[in-house]
């Protein structure tokens, strides 16, 4: 079967970008009869280009307040009829059906509806239901339907049609088809995302229910970005967005980039991982983390007080790292980077003031992000692929209640200790497992992690915190399986403890701790992070 002709064009469209050029070229260059939807139809009208409104080719008036206007024979028959097929045809000729020979449509904005806090009633009502029936039906029949989705491909569409005697090719309506079906499953996907944290916030107070982990599950993601490479530069990769979940306005993923290089692969995972950290913190805080690892960590009333102190735990491993902050940057915190000579790859930040931005623009290469404001941290599933599959579970959220806590040793912990190992056990959470975190009027002053034991990990975390390990704690995200690791940090210097407990030889390590008259917390809980 030769290439058809593109004679008949039916328009509806959410993003008009291009529509009016694209409808007058379709109308004047290749005689075609534009066909079109309510507000799309009247900006074609408006525009001086000819249109047949839908409801005079379905004999049939839009309806229920426009949820009811494609969804008819007239419409479908004309999208769906095999062309070489004459009882198909025959069929259409006797009801009067004209065939459809390009279908040019593109969804509501259902994923921008959600993240931008709209009610439920809103949301329900971005769902398309016309939209993704038409790309369906001329995408079924690619054989003699183009399909156009995006407006960035109207330009080559008519270029193609220019040189092929006003048609397409059946290479470009079999790729366009392709399109329809990805654009059409990741929009299911986020219908389905979103309905699942409704129905899971609605099933709340009852027990019985939990849509956290359903049977079956389906991500609705965008490519946002092609990346220069991976890991590594033999390794190609790209980043996707996901827009159907109720913190996506204050995410990494839709914060805004004002300066810099792209991210790469690695800037994106050392980035959330700084912005993961520093939400912990209620009190103005910085975290500086180094390939996946916080390398600095400190709160203060004073926000340069705090990158300040947070630099001053390991400069070597800051010098390359990322940033992040749970307050605006000011021009003053800009000045104390500078004055440390710094480099930093990427800096992300609720918000940039302005006298700020300005002084890093001579910093052409560092990369600024803010995200206009802070979530609560965790609170969200998190994924984790592994070959040919997929691992869900909820973040890594509690919530820190000390009078839950106990303390198994003769010594009580001071209510400045306490205080301390509250600071640490949070700032521990962000580090590598077996993770040792040592730290002293709120700010790290040495961290061990990502080690196969955690003596290692000990022994790392007080050689680089040297004197300043003397009547600092210590926090350790799982329990101390035996005395050896805690006997190093008892002989550092450290006066208190926390750490989740639970082990077979707890009693050791509580002995041991009476033994140096070390006070030591259990929490209960711990904080693995592989």
């Amino acid at each position: 079967m030769s290439d058809p002709q593109i004679k008949r064009v039916l328009m509806s469209v959410t993003d008009k970008t291009g529509v009016v050029e694209f409808a007058r070229a379709l109308s004047e260059e290749f005689g075609a009869e534009i066909i079109s939807t309510g507000g799309t139809a009247r900006v074609i009208a408006e525009a001086g280009v000819p249109v047949t409104p839908i409801d005079e080719v379905t004999n049939f008036p839009e309806m229920m307040d426009g949820r009811v206007k494609t969804l008819h024979p007239m419409v479908h028959g004309g999208l769906l009829a095999k062309r070489d097929n004459a009882d198909h045809m025959a069929q259409a000729a006797e009801h009067g059906i004209g065939m459809i020979d390009m279908v040019v449509v593109n969804l509501y904005a259902f994923e921008k509806t959600v993240a931008g806090g709209a009610g439920f009633a809103t949301c329900i009502e971005n769902i398309d239901i016309g939209g993704p029936s038409m790309l369906r039906s001329a995408a079924k029949n690619f054989e003699s339907v183009a399909v156009v989705t995006d407006p960035a491909s109207y330009d080559a569409i008519l270029a193609e049609m220019r040189a092929n005697n006003g048609a397409t090719t059946r290479e470009t309506r079999a790729k366009l088809a392709l399109r329809v079906f990805q654009t059409t499953n990741a929009y299911d996907g986020a219908i389905a995302a979103w309905m699942g944290v409704q129905l899971g916030e609605a099933a709340a107070a009852d027990a019985s229910q939990d849509d956290k982990f359903p049977a079956a599950r389906a991500l609705g993601l965008s490519k946002a970005q092609d990346l220069r490479y991976g890991e590594n530069p033999h390794q190609s990769a790209a980043f996707y967005r996901r827009d159907d979940y109720a913190g996506a306005a204050h995410s990494l993923a839709h914060a805004t980039q004002h300066q810099g290089k792209e991210m790469s692969y690695n800037n994106y995972l050392d980035v959330d991982a700084a912005w993961a950290a520093v939400r912990e913190y209620d009190n103005p805080a910085c975290v500086i983390v180094k390939h996946l690892t916080p390398c600095g960590v400190c709160e203060d009333s004073d926000l340069v007080v705090a990158y300040q102190r947070a630099h001053a735990c390991d400069p070597v491993s800051a010098y390359g790292g990322v940033m992040a902050f749970n307050r605006p940057v000011t021009s003053d915190v800009v000045v104390a980077i500078f004055e440390n000579k710094q480099f930093v790859e990427a800096i992300i930040a609720p918000e940039f003031a302005a006298d700020a931005l300005e002084m890093y623009a001579a910093k052409k290469n560092a990369r600024l992000l803010s995200t206009g404001g802070v979530n609560p941290a965790g609170g969200e599933v998190e994924y984790r692929s592994v070959e040919g599959g997929l691992l869900c579970q909820d973040s890594d959220a509690v919530h820190e209640d000390p009078a839950s806590f106990t303390v198994p040793t003769k010594r009580q912990p001071s209510d400045e200790e306490l205080t301390e190992l509250l600071f640490a056990w949070k700032a521990c959470k962000s580090v590598k497992s077996n993770a040792i975190l040592i730290s002293k009027d709120h700010a790290t002053v040495g961290v061990g992690g990502g080690q196969p034991n955690r003596v290692n990990s000990a022994r790392i975390a007080v050689e680089q915190a040297g004197e300043k390990a003397q009547g600092a704690v210590a926090a350790s995200d799982a329990f101390f399986p035996f005395r050896d690791g805690f006997d190093v940090l008892a002989q550092a210097g450290v006066t208190a403890v926390i750490q989740p407990g639970g082990s077979i030889r707890d009693e050791e390590v509580i002995a041991a701790a009476d033994e140096q008259g070390i006070a030591m917390v259990f929490t209960g809980h711990r904080h693995f992070r592989h």
